[in-house]
């Protein structure tokens, strides 16, 4: 329940910040002030939590983990998909984005040392020609920017979401497990020095509609920072390779709630390479890890 929780409130994350950022043809608020400014001002929220919560410090040991974590979740996945959603829809983004949870789990055979299946393998291969083959399709024979940005963010978000679960797990030696709301409470706290004056360097110039800083609230405060604490408690209750299946139902949640949110409308094509895409993804999910 938590870990479909989360991945709800994640579902919205790419209508959102394309709401909050708009188009080329209607620019709204800077892409990078979108990707960077929701990370200041999720990290205030968390420094203040941190504090009234009398959190403990993290060990030195974990200090390392929190800033990978960080190269994914607040600077690598927001930033990539910022640029990439203001030049693609939201639908388009989100079938290229279905390839996250595989990302997720290839980037966590190879931090945890496991030795996924040929089956594992040949799913993720064909669920990436399958991506690549939408945005050719749509790009009209050809690879848009757009697609490179989306396939970065996959990367990155994989980065983040697995050394973000190592965290709340048992470390090596005397290193003990953080709590799940404190390791992405830490990691906006540790990235304010950069984020903030990121953010106020970009902040935008020109009025914007109200509705475009709305979906910046929503991707700072829920897809920046709450939506962690849901995320991170289900992987750490249920365990990382079943709670991050959920996942497939992400991609589908983010199509259907761009047409209400943006007023955009789904295509035959999207939808049914976008079922291709997840099948893949539930396939590779039943291969055996060693």
């Amino acid at each position: 329940m938590l870990g479909g929780l989360g991945v709800l409130i994640f579902a919205l994350t790419i209508p959102m910040t394309r709401l909050a950022s708009g188009s080329q043809a209607a620019p709204q608020l800077p892409p990078v002030f979108v990707a960077i400014g929701r990370a200041a001002l999720a990290g205030i929220l968390a420094a203040i939590w941190l504090w009234l919560s009398r959190a403990p410090r993290p060990q030195a040991g974990q200090w390392r983990g929190l800033g990978i974590t960080a190269s994914g979740v607040v600077f690598g996945f927001p930033f990539f998909l910022g640029l990439a959603v203001y030049r693609v829809d939201a639908a388009h983004a989100a079938v290229v984005s279905g390839l996250l949870p595989i990302a997720t789990a290839v980037i966590g055979a190879l931090v945890l040392r496991q030795r996924p299946s040929r089956g594992f393998w040949a799913c993720a291969g064909l669920g990436t020609v399958l991506v690549l083959g939408f945005a050719l399709f749509k790009g009209g024979a050809r690879l848009q920017i757009a697609d490179g940005l989306l396939l970065l963010a996959v990367a990155w978000g994989g980065v983040g979401y697995v050394f973000g679960a190592r965290l709340s797990a048992p470390g090596p030696g005397k290193l003990s497990a953080m709590a799940p709301e404190q390791v992405i409470s830490w990691v906006l706290v540790m990235c304010l020095p950069l984020t903030l004056p990121v953010a106020l360097l970009y902040w935008p110039e020109v009025p914007v509609r109200a509705a475009a800083w709305g979906g910046f609230v929503y991707v700072a405060v829920f897809s920046m920072w709450l939506g962690f604490f849901a995320w991170y408690r289900g992987l750490q209750l249920g365990g990382m390779l079943r709670v991050s299946q959920i996942q497939l139902l992400q991609p589908f949640a983010s199509m259907w709630l761009a047409v209400p949110v943006l007023g955009e409308s789904l295509d035959a094509t999207t939808v049914i390479f976008s079922l291709a895409v997840m099948a893949t993804v539930f396939l590779s999910k039943r291969q055996p890890v060693d």
